[in-house]
């Protein structure tokens, strides 16, 4: 067994490479973690994380999601019972992923891997003798494959303010949570800065529409309904959106698709229309503007019950799906001008979520492999009485 009386066990952490909040959180941390605590990273991508300090490293792993032809059809039948999620039997591509990962276990000794997000990378890491920390995310994730991740885990890191947790999480739960809102998010720039950047007129009204990067994206037709329905604002979109073959788009809405900038844009805005991806809440959170949030399809209703999450704090107005009509849209947009709390949705995101992350991870290492205190021989004596 490798001596680590002097060493600083290693920190391992699985990261999912769809989206891009699970790599920004993961990014945050390793730039925050003391220099000392070696960290290393298994994700299907390496080019997603930026610059990392010397102490970090990333090691590719096959998709734990994604197929690649070599799989075993004739077992693709076979049910999956409700303690795992995503674990089809007959692919080489998750067999070496999961060795990689049980091969470091042996090899780093770790102090802990977090995960960011599989339950099963979670359920390997305590089979395999190792603490794990789950990264927390919302929705209706009481089955027993969830909670088995949670109930043996170290600790639970939600990447979101305490307030946004949901009611269903049990006190045993929450003990073990650390929330670290805004998590991989920036503050933004200044607003006038931004838009005159951007080439906004002054006084011009700028509605912003975030489509997310985790899944197909929004349609595209009820934004040309919305920009009709307000033709006195300026209307762009960033991300990806699904063409649909019957939209038909006025001249104050244009599609910019993927862009490095959305911060100036979300800066700029004086209305947000977004999905419920948790790196694009914090944005929004933090640029504090009239905010309609819908949610797209997701696991476990994953968005909807951020969705909820933020207008229960009333902080967004929530839409169960896009409006679908002129006089839908207007509803919408008075009701999130009529709740816009500026205070309470910046509140909501702090500047030190990565440090204060960090220093929560490091000492939760420390403190998982702390020697037993000795006992006294006061203590000693009454074991034995």
């Amino acid at each position: 067994m490798k001596d680590t009386t002097f060493a600083r066990r290693p920190i391992g952490y699985f990261v999912h490479h769809q989206g891009r909040g699970h790599a920004q959180r993961c990014a945050a941390l390793a730039r925050a973690l003391p220099e000392d605590r070696p960290l290393t990273i298994f994700c299907a991508r390496d080019d997603i994380f930026g610059d990392l300090p010397d102490h970090v490293e990333v090691r590719r792993v096959p998709s734990l999601f994604e197929a690649t032809g070599d799989e075993a059809p004739g077992l693709a039948d076979m049910p999956t019972p409700d303690t795992l999620h995503c674990a089809p039997v007959g692919w080489p591509s998750i067999r070496e992923a999961m060795a990689t990962l049980a091969q470091w276990f042996r090899d780093a000794d770790p102090a802990l891997i977090v995960s960011d997000v599989s339950a099963e990378v979670a359920q390997l890491a305590r089979l395999c003798s190792v603490p794990h920390v789950c990264v927390m995310q919302h929705g209706e994730r009481g089955d027993p494959g969830h909670m088995a991740a949670y109930r043996g885990a170290a600790g639970l890191l939600a990447p979101f303010a305490e307030a946004l947790a949901q009611p269903d999480w049990d006190a045993e739960m929450r003990g073990k949570m650390h929330f670290a809102s805004g998590l991989g998010t920036g503050p933004l720039p200044d607003r006038a800065a931004a838009r005159a950047a951007l080439g906004i007129a002054e006084g011009a009204r700028l509605a912003l529409v975030l489509s997310g990067g985790g899944g197909s994206g929004f349609a595209q037709a009820p934004f040309g309904v919305a920009a009709r329905t307000f033709p006195d604002m300026q209307w762009a979109t960033i991300g990806h959106l699904q063409r649909d073959w019957h939209a038909t788009d006025p001249g104050n809405i244009t599609h910019h698709g993927w862009i490095d900038a959305p911060e100036l844009w979300l800066a700029a805005a004086d209305l947000v229309v977004s999905s419920a991806g948790n790196s694009t809440c914090a944005q929004v959170l933090s640029a504090g503007v009239p905010w309609i949030v819908v949610p797209e399809w997701r696991y476990f209703d994953e968005q909807v019950c951020k969705a909820r999450a933020l207008a229960a704090a009333g902080v967004a107005q929530f839409e169960p799906h896009l409006p679908s009509s002129a006089q839908a849209w207007r509803r919408a947009v008075r009701a999130a001008t009529a709740t816009h709390a500026p205070g309470r949705q910046r509140a909501l995101v702090s500047d030190a979520a990565a440090r204060d992350a960090a220093h929560w991870l490091d000492a939760l290492a420390e403190r998982l492999w702390a020697p037993a205190p000795s006992l006294t021989t006061q203590d000693q004596r009454r074991i034995v009485a």
